[in-house]
């Protein structure tokens, strides 16, 4: 009976890399331009081994309605997992645009969590990320419980400035740019050292080349706001201030009076050197 349960499961895995494999290299080859950094395939074998078969006492402190962070260790290295959960009907494609622009851009910049490879072996794909001793931020900005303290301003102007300096990066560095859409305190991850990175990929597009079609025009090319707040203990006179003031010209409705993320870098770090 387990043997027959065993070839069921594999049969099963199989039909899923199968029909998951031809989605997936249709959205990288779309994304990428049909170049990308070569990632790992591993198994469900692997998978749901390193996960206890998804048990939630290996998952992270994260809420999504469309995925799940896990902690486990393949071939003796721990790594962080990412699941899809099954999503509405014809957004499938969430999961292979997260793995496709994962791939484009972690391997060639620090600011996002680097995609070591997948899983195409269940019914949505599984993204295997390096583990740094990651901890992601909650929706007030601090790691831990959300009762937690919050972190010290310095640290908060840095991780600011990292991730812009990532976004920029997403704006700059290709020909056509990339929006992430979806940024927010807890698509953040700060290793020990609270190094930031950048993450989830689902809910982004890439600009056709050179031309921003009318259906784009309110994304955020521009200004997109980071969660940011707490108390002023650690703040010198007028850093919260003039931080605000820049971040409510990246909420500013008309595109045109939203500031480039280069430019919102370089405020930022102006205000950190201020802290100094």
């Amino acid at each position: 009976m387990k043997c027959w349960r065993r070839e069921k499961d594999k049969d099963k895995a199989r039909k899923c890399f199968l029909e998951n494999r031809s989605m997936f290299l249709e959205q990288l080859i779309a994304d990428c331009n049909g170049i990308s950094n070569p990632i790992r395939m591993f198994s469900s074998d692997q998978i749901s081994k390193a996960t206890n078969h998804f048990d939630p006492m290996c998952s992270l402190p994260h809420v999504s309605s469309y995925f799940t962070w896990y902690k486990g260790i393949i071939e003796g290295r721990s790594y962080v997992i990412k699941r899809f959960i099954h999503p509405l009907v014809g957004e499938e494609e969430r999961a292979y645009s997260d793995i496709a622009l994962s791939a484009r851009v972690s391997n060639n910049h620090s600011g996002f969590l680097k995609l070591i490879g997948s899983c195409l072996e269940f019914p949505l794909p599984v993204l295997v990320i390096q583990d740094l001793e990651y901890r992601a931020l909650n929706i007030r900005g601090s790691v831990g419980s959300e009762d937690g303290p919050l972190l010290p301003w310095n640290v908060r102007l840095k991780i600011a400035k990292e991730v812009v300096t990532a976004i920029t990066y997403l704006h700059t560095a290709f020909s056509r740019i990339i929006l992430h859409r979806d940024i927010k305190a807890t698509n953040v991850f700060l290793d020990k050292n609270w190094k930031a990175s950048l993450t989830d990929f689902s809910s982004a597009v890439t600009l056709p080349e050179g031309k921003l079609l009318d259906y784009v025009k309110d994304l955020r090319e521009r200004g997109e706001p980071v969660e940011f707040g707490g108390d002023s203990k650690d703040m010198r006179p007028g850093q919260m201030n003039t931080f605000l003031d820049l971040a409510l010209r990246c909420c500013e409705v008309r595109n045109e009076d939203r500031p480039k993320m280069i430019l919102v870098a370089k405020e930022i770090k102006l205000i950190e050197q201020a802290s100094l």
